[in-house]
């Protein structure tokens, strides 16, 4: 019973860690799920990072909508109430989009390791 316990005090640890990233991506900008998994000195944890992003809203302030995979795809679309909420929150922020897929991916990717310099 205490390993279940602690395993979960870890898992909500992690994913504070992972919102904190989240709110400090600037707007009409992106990372990835990999990215910020990177920045936490877990690199092969981005998994976790998306279920910390499926888990963020029932937060505030977290811009999920920031979050995509690696190839710039807003594969995280379906945990958004309606879907398009996702696109259309990034492109009231001046992202333009393209069947699911962020056009200039690079131009707006945000790299917290480079940013925060972890």
């Amino acid at each position: 019973m205490m390993k279940v316990e602690k395993i979960s005090d870890q898992t909500k640890d992690f994913f504070q860690r992972v919102f904190e990233i989240t709110r400090l991506i600037p707007k009409g900008r992106v990372t990835t799920y990999g990215s910020i998994a990177k920045a936490l000195g877990t690199a092969k944890s981005s998994r976790m990072v998306g279920w910390a992003m499926n888990a963020s809203h029932r937060e505030k302030n977290i811009p999920a909508h920031r979050v995509v995979n690696r190839n710039g795809v807003l594969t995280g679309k379906m945990h958004f109430t309606p879907p398009e909420a996702m696109q259309q929150r990034l492109e009231k922020e001046g992202i333009t989009v393209v069947e699911d897929k962020i056009v200039d991916f690079k131009k707006h990717y945000w790299d917290p390791q480079t940013e925060l310099g972890s």
